[in-house]
């Protein structure tokens, strides 16, 4: 069963949210263990080619996909046959398979790579090691790994922690640092910066800078700032939002920071598969408003055809605030990888 983000995952000043954390930490000592047993204990396999690996420390969304989509298009920019390597979560085929846009659906290879292959070419392989000999087979120089921090199969060039640097309030990004499901954390802080080469915080378009005492936990690493930005505007007149992500109220507030006249939001559980029952719920709500209905672009790539005909997607990119000093971060590690 999909679910959503638990919030109080991340509440500081809460009886309750600490009450429940507590009486969970047995489970996240135990996920902590398997976790790192299993790190401990695979010896990586080296595929013969640069392998840029593109994951967090959370359970969630922190915006590694987008890092990743950004990363493949930086190196292509800069002339290397990058290309994506993803699990393929969601989808129903193992793999290894080159993703085809126009023939692959989200059910067939889930909803990242789907999103990923619009601008890049992107395979997906339950088993990495043979997702990586396709690819290199089909003239990759190196590889993306969309969500690979805690998949020790190979081995790795680059490693990037995405971080999700949006800290208001009484909200932190690590919770109190327990493991799921505790709390956000895949793995503990300190175990999962050990292996890391850099961080990329991710920033909303509307937040000036990051929070000092968020910075100061990677004094250790090299950091980049990169914001979500969206494509365009969001479509004008009414609407009636929806988003089946990890936190799908950063999409609820992003519309709003971005002018969009924004009646009625529905959340959906991480990956969400909508079904025509869905869809007219959605419908009717939209009619009661007079509004039209817009989605993540995430999202919309999960919507069938016919789905999509009266949904709008409203896409956003990554992008670095310092992009000239992260390609050069990344074509110092490839050359020095050779």
């Amino acid at each position: 069963m999909k679910l959503n983000t638990p919030r109080w995952w991340y509440v500081r000043d809460s009886n309750h949210a600490r009450m429940t954390r507590t009486a969970l930490k047995p489970l996240g000592w135990v996920w902590a263990a398997v976790t790192a047993r299993r790190i401990a204990k695979t010896v990586p396999a080296d595929s013969g080619c640069a392998i840029i690996s593109v994951g967090n420390l959370t359970v969630g969304g922190s915006g590694k996909t987008p890092v990743a989509r950004e990363t493949l298009r930086l190196l292509r920019a800069a002339g290397v046959e990058a290309q994506g390597l993803s699990r393929g979560y969601g989808g129903r085929l193992e793999g290894p398979v080159r993703v085809d846009p126009q023939i692959h659906t989200a059910d067939d290879v889930g909803d990242e790579p789907l999103m990923l292959a619009q601008g890049s070419p992107v395979w997906i392989a339950r088993d990495r090691v043979a997702g990586t000999k396709a690819a290199v087979a089909d003239g990759a120089q190196a590889l993306v790994l969309d969500d690979g921090h805690q998949n020790p199969a190979l081995k790795k060039t680059v490693s990037l922690i995405v971080v999700d640097g949006e800290t208001r309030g009484d909200e932190w990004p690590f919770g109190d640092g327990s493991v799921f499901p505790s709390g956000p954390m895949r793995e503990p802080l300190k175990a999962g910066l050990a292996r890391a080469d850099a961080v990329v915080v991710m920033l909303p378009t509307d937040v000036e800078d990051a929070d000092p005492e968020l910075l100061a936990v990677f004094d250790a690493l090299p950091v980049f700032v990169a914001r979500l930005t969206p494509e365009g505007p969001p479509p004008s007149g009414p609407q009636v939002g929806f988003a089946g992500i990890a936190k799908p109220w950063k999409v609820e507030r992003s519309l709003k920071a971005a002018g969009c006249d924004l009646v009625d939001f529905v959340p959906f559980p991480d990956h969400a598969a909508y079904s025509d029952a869905d869809m007219t719920f959605l419908t009717d709500r939209a009619a009661v408003f007079d509004a039209g209905l817009v989605t993540t672009e995430k999202d919309w790539v999960r919507l069938t055809p016919e789905q999509r005909k009266d949904v709008v997607a409203w896409p956003v990119v990554a992008r670095f605030e310092d992009e000239a000093a992260f390609a050069a971060f990344l074509n110092d590690r490839l050359q020095s990888a050779r």
